[in-house]
């Protein structure tokens, strides 16, 4: 059938969105909860990692300062919650609007430089935001402060149980790889990608290539925010760690094992991090030690990602598109 996908890595990636869908169900049926949280957590931090793809597969922008959105997310589920104002669309207004505000502001200024001082702008400004989250002794400072109940939305969008939760997060995870493919493949994507490759040459044809990117930064700054607002919601908890430099890395990490610029890469490797994560404490408490050597490795001799191994038996099978 022509709308089936036509590729084996097309196919497998159809196939995991399936195997996605029932989960709750199934982890329900063998009542293994656990495994529903483990893979809520998976799946929102893949949100994260899609949205920080968009300008650092498709756009060339490398942040190591995009936790800060998922920090600011979950602050606007925590800080209203605090006051009793557990209302979901002004979190979700909030955490669309701040992050905007603030991708906007910093990536104005961020945006002028290129190369390293790009990814350590970013990482100021998300530091920046750290520590002023650190100070604020009303809400937690280092100590966190605890949600105690979600945001609030109509009965039909409720995310009051795990079961819902998890269909919030599945619904805008297949919104976020959904928009993006779009974006991507539309004349505005197209800038974007025409940037990274050779950005004098787009500035040649007509295009103003700064306000493009620009507009492609606060995006995904949104589209993780929308992450940030899950993550409150699934953990309870919010703290400064959030935003941490550490937790940059680990969204790039996720984003190289999948695969850097292939719309579905960042989903695949977010799930693979958090999987092999937990295996590896539960074997040994020197698990660092064993993650971050095969974190190397993979760099080193995994071309590509787990995206690039697929494409390898894309190309055996002749498969296309």
């Amino acid at each position: 059938m022509s709308w089936l996908p036509q590729s084996v890595s097309g196919r497998i990636y159809a196939s995991l969105l399936l195997i996605l869908a029932p989960a709750p169900f199934f982890f329900e049926w063998i009542n293994q909860p656990f495994y529903l949280d483990l893979l809520s957590r998976a799946l929102i931090l893949a949100i994260a990692a899609i949205s920080l793809n968009l300008i650092l597969g498709f756009g060339g922008m490398v942040s190591l300062g995009h936790a800060a959105y998922i920090g600011i997310g979950a602050y606007c589920v925590g800080i209203p919650s605090y006051y009793d104002y557990y209302n979901g669309w002004l979190h979700l207004g909030l955490a669309l609007s701040v992050s905007a505000s603030f991708a906007l502001l910093t990536g104005a200024i961020s945006l002028r430089t290129k190369g390293v001082y790009f990814i350590m702008i970013t990482m100021a400004f998300s530091q920046m935001v750290f520590f002023i989250l650190l100070s604020l002794e009303e809400y937690g400072a280092d100590d966190g402060l605890v949600i105690y109940s979600r945001s609030e939305f109509p009965a039909w969008l409720s995310m009051d149980s795990s079961t819902s939760l998890y269909y919030w997060i599945f619904g805008l995870l297949l919104l976020s790889l959904f928009f993006i493919h779009r974006l991507v493949n539309a004349r505005f994507g197209r800038v974007i990608v025409g940037s990274k490759f050779n950005e004098q040459r787009m500035q040649a044809l007509g295009f103003n290539t700064y306000r493009y990117r620009l507009v492609c930064y606060v995006i995904s700054a949104m589209i993780c925010a929308l992450a940030g607002m899950l993550l409150g919601n699934f953990a309870g908890f919010i703290s400064p760690d959030m935003i941490s430099w550490a937790r940059s890395g680990e969204l790039i990490f996720m984003v190289i094992i999948g695969g850097v610029g292939s719309f579905f890469g960042p989903l695949v490797g977010t799930i693979a991090f958090v999987l092999l994560e937990e295996f590896l404490s539960l074997i040994t408490v020197y698990w660092h030690l064993i993650f971050g050597l095969m974190l190397i490795a993979l760099v080193l001799f995994g071309k590509g990602g787990i995206h690039g191994w697929l494409s390898l038996l894309d190309r055996r099978g002749g498969g296309h598109g």
